[in-house]
């Protein structure tokens, strides 16, 4: 079977053709700009501070706006209660790291403000958010199913590659052995996805590799203007390392997990997502 293919379900497979990739190319385009709306949101936010005067100190400032924007897309966009609960959770979690991150040096934000605990600025939370966000919102606008997803064995190694990078800059780094066994329990892992009148799939562990790419731009983006700043670019803005991009692959995993579990518990059973072809988002 194809690595990526296409079906109309109870239907014959549509011929390629060039007229035909590119409309299904542009159509997956307007899906993953609608997924990443808030996303793009938090960033223009992060742009726009920069350049403009503000009445508030920029940390204090980019927190009310991130606030607004959360609550702007509940209440105008198809954004569900159930999902602003999970970006408010992904918000939480991303402070929880920032407060190890920053302590221990990795890096710091030049514009604090009042809003924020232990030298991180509350606003820095809706970045993870974000992540969280398009999650949900990929879930549900390309009408993800999975196939072969170990439910309980995924979430688990999840939270020790979330664990793992609470302690990796003081206790311990056993990044490399998780990222093993997170591929080997993804095994056979495929992301079915929707596309117009097609349906596609792609393993799960290379859709959280690509994800990372667009993060670690956006991350790139985001020191570029100044919403923290890594050691190596205290005396002038250069790239992110390009080994921030494991981190990110690794960190995709933690925000998909959570979704997931909410997605599929209770809709196979308490075992593992052997049988998980069949569900639908």
């Amino acid at each position: 079977m194809p690595f990526f293919w296409r079906m109309r379900p109870g239907r014959e497979r549509t011929p390629f053709t060039l007229g035909r990739f590119v409309l299904q190319l542009w159509r997956f385009g307007v899906l993953e700009a609608r997924a990443c709306v808030f996303a793009v949101a938090i960033f223009l936010g992060l742009a726009a501070s920069q350049a403009v005067p503000l009445p508030l100190e920029r940390g204090d400032a980019l927190f009310v706006y991130g606030t607004g924007m959360t609550l702007f897309f509940l209440l105008f966009s198809s954004d569900t209660g159930k999902e602003l609960l999970f970006v408010t959770g992904f918000h939480v979690l991303g402070l929880g790291f920032e407060l190890v991150k920053v302590a221990i040096g990795s890096w710091s934000y030049p514009d604090l403000g009042m809003l924020a605990i232990g030298g991180v600025p509350l606003y820095s939370g809706f970045m993870y958010a974000a992540v969280g966000s398009f999650v949900c919102r990929s879930w549900r606008l390309l009408r993800l199913r999975i196939e072969g997803y170990r439910l309980w064995a995924t979430t688990g190694v999840s939270l020790l590659i979330y664990l793992n990078f609470l302690s990796s800059g003081w206790l311990f780094d056993i990044r490399l052995a998780l990222t093993v066994l997170l591929l080997f329990i993804t095994l056979g892992t495929w992301v079915h996805f929707t596309v117009g009148d097609a349906q596609y799939r792609m393993p799960l562990a290379l859709s959280f590799t690509l994800i990372a790419v667009f993060l670690w731009i956006a991350e790139n983006i985001g020191t570029y203007f100044g919403a923290w700043v890594y050691p190596h670019q205290a005396d002038g803005w250069e790239l992110v390392h390009l080994s921030k991009l494991w981190a990110w692959a690794l960190l995709v995993t933690v925000c998909f997990t959570p979704v997931a579990f909410w997605k599929l518990w209770g809709r196979a059973g308490p075992g593992d997502m052997d049988a998980a072809d069949r569900l639908e988002a």
